[in-house]
């Protein structure tokens, strides 16, 4: 993480990224204690708004006796930023929401409870508190519509999903065997938006950061994401819940032919730390680590993610990207589920393989179908992992993405594989003209026209690739 900038410079860099370098407009100078306050100035424009730090309860702003006129007139959101080119400087300012405002407001489903809607607004150091178990249907934390927004060193605390537990064993929003109700965190469909020094703390089932219709030229700098993970043993030992109440049925169809959990996995609370839905144009995440999420960076958009120096740990799975990606200088862990997917074609990755293992079922670590990619996988200099796991090219993703299931053959057509780990590879027979150079053994090669070559990862050792 990068060292916190002099006060004064954060300011004015903030102001010069809000209103343009030369521009300069005369602001005015704000200062409040209160959310009534904060409401008021959030609808105008041109201010640098200073908040006194301090816990403010979103329900002494909005009490339950009001949600009841605020839904008549169709006012959704608990919190709105409507103006446009403000600095809001809220440093040490906590917001706690109390969940049951959003359950008593009964918005419409995908509702955000935050929104920023103005454009070009900076928000600095504000952080949002979840606390209860009130549920709605769907939406985010906190919204942002508008274009050319910045968050800065803001932290978010997530809570109000049912179920909450079970990761998306039981579907995420059709067909489900129990319907969810999910929250999730940042959501992002303002084109420009930049976010720096961001935390989320995910408490509740639903994506960390995630990206919708088709916004452009979103940059992720120094965040990050942490979710909770809960192993299927303990899931399997309750007797009653939700899990309990359906027999444990699930909506993956596993790898032993069944509907149901399986133990021995280890399965995230929450889904994706990052993700896309939709083309992205210039989207990049320099510095960024997803901890305990379903996927730490699920960039599935066919328009050339980039990221620098992110880093995926304890994971369902680390990296899934598709055409164009490109990733420099990442890293993972392999403990609960696969470092890497690869869909789509011509992405190109440089990932480290971190050592940490755990006694979880983990079956491959990593698949690579589609054309032309050019994929690295690096040993760690803290150390190897010492339990093999597969590399598997021309083979796709198991349903869901769920490591349950099992693992369908696709076609892979000129891809570069370098392997500088000491991990196995295997080629399936839907491998075609592709290039493999390893350190570790190729235990099968069922490829047409794949070369394969022993890498000699260390001066001092043999060659080792070759059929075993």
């Amino acid at each position: 993480m990068r060292p916190n900038r002099p006060r004064l410079i954060l300011v004015a860099s903030i102001a010069l990224g809000v209103f343009g370098v030369g521009a300069a407009p005369k602001k005015s100078t704000v200062s409040i204690s209160s959310l009534a306050e904060l409401a008021d100035v959030a609808a105008k424009s041109g201010q640098v708004v200073t908040m006194k730090p301090g816990v403010y309860r979103l329900v002494d702003y909005l009490p339950v006796s009001a949600i009841a006129e605020r839904r008549q007139r169709g006012e959704f959101q608990l919190f709105s930023f409507t103006g446009s080119d403000n600095v809001f400087e809220l440093a040490g300012v906590t917001i706690e929401v109390d969940t049951t405002l959003r359950r008593s407001l009964r918005p419409p489903i995908h509702t955000d409870e935050f929104l920023i809607g103005g454009d070009h607004n900076a928000l600095v150091g504000l952080s949002i508190k979840h606390v209860g178990d009130g549920v709605s249907p769907g939406g985010a934390a906190l919204g942002i519509t508008g274009k050319g927004n910045t968050l800065r060193d803001c932290t978010l605390l997530v809570r109000g999903s049912f179920p909450y537990g079970y990761g998306d064993l039981f579907g995420k929003g059709g067909p489900d065997i129990i319907g969810p109700s999910k929250k999730s965190g940042v959501h992002i469909t303002g084109d420009g938006t930049t976010l720096v020094g961001c935390k989320l703390h995910m408490r509740s089932f639903g994506h960390g950061y995630y990206l919708q219709g088709d916004v452009a030229n979103v940059r992720f700098e120094d965040c990050y994401v942490e979710g909770v993970v809960r192993a299927t043993d303990e899931m399997l030992a309750e007797t009653s819940g939700p899990a309990f109440k359906v027999g444990f049925r699930t909506v993956v169809l596993t790898r032993q032919g069944e509907n149901k959990i399986l133990p021995g996995y280890m399965k995230s609370l929450s889904e994706d730390g990052f993700r896309t839905y939709g083309q992205h144009e210039n989207l990049s995440l320099v510095n960024c680590t997803a901890k305990n999420m379903r996927a730490g960076f699920e960039l599935r958009s066919k328009s050339a993610a980039r990221l620098e120096n992110c880093t995926a740990i304890g994971n369902e799975r680390g990296f899934w990207i598709s055409t164009g990606a490109v990733l420099q200088n990442c890293r993972g862990d392999a403990q609960f589920g696969p470092l890497l997917f690869v869909e789509g074609d011509n992405a190109s990755a440089e990932i480290e393989l971190l050592p940490t293992e755990s006694s979880m079922k983990v079956h491959e670590l990593a698949t690579i179908q589609g054309r032309g990619s050019r994929i690295t996988l690096k040993a760690s200099p803290t150390g190897d992992r010492t339990s093999p796991l597969s590399i598997l090219l021309g083979y796709g993703q198991p349903m869901m993405g769920d490591g349950m299931a099992p693992i369908p053959e696709r076609e892979a057509r000129e891809v570069q594989l370098r392997n500088e780990t000491q991990m196995p590879v295997v080629v399936g027979e839907r491998a075609r003209d592709s290039q493999v150079v390893t350190f570790g053994p190729v235990t099968e090669n069922r490829g047409k026209g794949v070369v394969v070559r022993g890498l000699a990862a260390y001066p001092d050792e043999p060659k080792r690739a070759g059929v075993e």
